[in-house]
């Protein structure tokens, strides 16, 4: 009978992962609210699991070993799988209604994967999805028509809502190369926007003014696809961040004054205590994964 290998230890491999990432056991251990010590000790169980060393070090700097390299992937697929078994379990019995607005950068891209992962985990969770732009959200969460909006935040020290994640606004053309012959005769940039109000186009003119470059609005769209669509026609350039931005668009980022960056906010409707329902606290934690992720 062929032996049988030692279980990996979830807690030790965390621990490992989590060190890997941060780049020092010793913050890992503040993260995962362990002593160093203690995470040191996790790390010499692992490695005397695998019967290998995972981790060398390189001056100050963590350096993963082949096997650590080999683990570090594994690891990371098992943690995942633990996590997502861990949710299925305790939101088997979950029931009820998830309303929840998004802004259409996540609604083309990010959110479609996350609500279909949701409902097969809870089948027995209503899901209403709204995409609008940004003061559609903010008034009907104003008015109680939704739990949860997903939005794009320029205020990063803005007291409401759960700040989530920052991204870099782009500059996003074709890859027709007009750009560098635009600037050199002066000639106005042409811009794809949505129409007023709108975070990013305010951002895009604004950059462009203080750097006393010339620019014109040569199309406006209602729509994320009708911006997407422009741009890959070649009509102009377009600010956004890299969330759902088609392969066959480039960043042109060198040229241009840099529109800055956009934080993306979850807000809860207080009146319907969303922020403390079961399954409104697991799609948030999907949500936070996914950006994670991408």
């Amino acid at each position: 009978m062929q032996k049988r290998l030692p279980a990996l230890d979830l807690d030790a491999l965390r621990s490992f992962i989590t060190g890997i990432e941060c780049g020092s056991f010793a913050q890992a251990a503040t993260l995962l609210c362990r002593s160093t010590s203690a995470v040191s000790a996790q790390l010499k169980k692992l490695e005397h699991q695998c019967g290998a060393a995972l981790v060398t070090k390189k001056g100050r700097h963590l350096q993963l070993t082949s096997q650590g390299e080999i683990l570090l992937a594994y690891g990371r697929r098992l943690l995942a799988l633990s996590d997502e078994a861990q949710q299925a379990i305790k939101g088997a019995q979950l029931q009820g209604e998830i309303r929840i607005g998004m802004q259409e950068d996540f609604g083309e891209s990010l959110m479609p994967g996350i609500l279909g992962q949701f409902h097969y985990q809870h089948p027995d969770v209503r899901i209403m999805a709204k995409v609008d732009r940004n003061d559609p959200l903010q008034q009907a969460l104003a008015e109680q028509a939704l739990d949860m909006a997903l939005f794009w935040q320029p205020d990063l020290n803005a007291s409401d809502g759960k700040l989530l994640d920052v991204r870099p606004l782009e500059w996003i053309g074709s890859e027709n190369g007009v750009l560098d012959q635009l600037l050199a005769d002066g000639e106005p940039i042409p811009l794809v926007m949505f129409e007023h109000p709108c975070l990013m186009r305010a951002r895009a003119t604004a950059a462009l003014d203080n750097a006393g470059i010339p620019w014109r609005v040569v199309f406006v769209s209602h729509s994320l696809g009708g911006i997407w669509a422009a741009v890959q026609a070649g009509l102009g350039l377009t600010v956004r961040t890299r969330v759902g931005m088609p392969a066959n668009l480039r960043t042109v980022n060198a040229r241009l004054p840099s529109p800055g960056v956009m934080g993306i906010t979850l807000k809860h409707n207080p009146a319907s205590l969303s922020a403390q329902h079961p399954a409104h606290l697991l799609l948030e934690q999907l949500i936070v994964q996914a950006l994670a992720a991408a």
